[in-house]
């Protein structure tokens, strides 16, 4: 699911009306975002419930903050960032999600190889996916085997569909290393998946543009 687009003049009215005390129109300004803040704290909690509290508290957040919003990058990218300041917080706050899995360093970092067990093609997920419950429910299953940052980077780059220079700021890491990681998320999540799974994927890609990054 990409992240909604909206009018920028009307965004930037909405916000004005926020900072003029017109508290009301918050709703309407955040509403759009609200699945996409979502999805972005699940991608780092991997647990429902928590990505729950940390998207009210990032929108909580975003509306104390609204008079420091710049506009210097879209007002989605700045409820994000700070989706992901909260979603980091709360790992480090709860023990429960403080652990490094073994599994990890066998799936390889990004100075290192994984080697996927075939090399069809396999890019982003498709939007057609998304709308199927039953796909929502294998690829909810195939996130959970990745990694922390394997599961943000696929995410943001190929559900909400950011673009590599906004994954890279959000992620704090280099337009080259959010490339690395991607490919290699894809690849997981490809062999996490398939076999059952590649087949319908490959169905819904056919409705829509695959581009290499």
């Amino acid at each position: 699911m990409a992240i909604p687009s909206v009018q920028p003049d009307l965004e930037a009215d909405l916000i004005e009306q926020v900072r003029g005390g017109h508290h009301e129109a918050f709703y309407k300004l955040v509403r759009p975002y609200e699945r996409s803040i979502f999805m972005t704290a699940l991608s780092i909690l991997n647990n429902e419930a928590d990505a729950e509290e940390v998207a009210q508290e990032a929108i909580l957040k975003a509306f104390k903050a609204i008079g420091k919003f710049r506009a210097e990058s879209k007002f989605s990218t700045w409820l994000i960032q700070i989706t992901i300041n909260e979603a980091r917080m709360k790992l480090r706050k709860d023990r429960r999600h403080l652990y490094e899995s073994l599994d990890e360093s066998r799936k390889g970092d990004d100075e290192g190889d994984y080697i996927p067990k075939d090399f069809a093609d396999w890019r982003e997920i498709p939007s057609e996916a998304l709308e199927s419950s039953q796909l929502r429910a294998a690829l909810k299953k195939g996130l959970a085997t990745l990694g922390p940052k394997y599961q943000q980077v696929l995410i943001l780059r190929d559900i909400q569909h950011l673009s590599i220079a906004d994954t890279a700021k959000l992620m704090g890491i280099t337009e080259a290393t959010v490339k690395t990681r991607l490919l290699r998320a894809r690849l997981m999540m490809r062999d996490a998946l398939a076999p059952g799974f590649d087949g319908m994927w490959r169905k819904g890609r056919e409705y829509e543009k695959v581009r290499p990054f």
